[in-house]
């Protein structure tokens, strides 16, 4: 799970809370009519713009920054030194046998390849094709959300206008103007919440993630020619290591390692 867009989220949502609790009054900041305006008035924007497949497909997209965990490009050299030590000793019999204890769809159909294929050119296409893809699933899930942000001020604006046209039909009736008030303030504030709170940030969380999942993508993309092409575990990590961080890497092997 990642940790950081959950504490995120909480802690935007803890100070929103405070900020609203330290008021003298406590007026009340849970208004209905404001919230459905809002929150329906967003999502029927999103499923006019977008068929419903693909809004799915998006929220599913969305997922990835609360569940998902992208390993490091050291840690992906590291494995990839793993899986040559083993193919060394046990031949590409040992890619068969880690594709199926791998659980990630890429990995998995990488290993496949390179346990089927002899041409490292094949392979790093066909990855490139499916890399394409996840980048084409990806933009869809950020579009989502870039629409919701867009869209949530908007509809906030609109129950503004309903609430202050309400407010000046009831004008002479001193009661009914505190709803009619309420709801003209609170859509906007909704809106700007839901759209600063949530979509914008997991928008960028998203394209940030995109960019993160595409380098580690590149990484396997490479390792799995290398296991193709290389005998040597120490040649394959040194393939690698310009992924790396310098302040990451390790050291590098000399010579004599390298030749055993």
């Amino acid at each position: 799970m990642d940790i950081a867009t959950f504490l995120g989220l909480v802690t935007g949502l803890a100070m929103i809370v405070a900020a609203m609790l330290s008021a003298g009054d406590n007026p009340a900041w849970l208004h209905l009519p404001s919230l459905f305006i809002t929150i329906g008035g967003t999502l029927s924007a999103v499923l006019i713009h977008f068929p419903a497949k693909r809004v799915r497909t998006a929220f599913a997209v969305a997922r990835t920054c609360f569940v998902t965990s992208l390993p490091e490009a050291a840690e992906v050299v590291s494995r990839f030194r793993e899986i040559a030590t083993q193919v060394r000793r046990e031949g590409t019999g040992a890619l068969e046998q880690e594709a199926a204890r791998e659980s990630d769809s890429f990995m998995k159909l990488g290993l496949e390849m390179a346990s089927n294929e002899s041409d490292p050119t094949f392979v790093r296409e066909a990855l490139q094709r499916e890399l394409i893809a996840i980048e084409h699933r990806h933009l869809q899930g950020r579009r989502l959300f870039e629409v919701m942000a867009s869209a949530a001020p908007a509809w906030g604006m609109t129950g503004t206008l309903i609430g202050l046209v309400q407010m000046l039909r009831s004008f002479d009736d001193p009661r009914t103007l505190g709803s009619g008030l309420a709801l003209a303030l609170l859509t906007t504030l909704y809106g700007a919440l839901f759209s600063n709170l949530l979509c914008v940030p997991l928008a960028g969380k998203l394209e940030a993630r995109h960019a993160e999942e595409v380098l580690i993508r590149q990484v396997m993309t490479d390792g799995f020619v290398a296991l193709i092409e290389e005998s040597s575990p120490n040649i394959v990590e040194e393939r690698l290591r310009a992924w790396v961080p310098p302040r990451e890497r390790t050291t590098k092997p000399d010579d004599k390692t390298r030749a055993a």
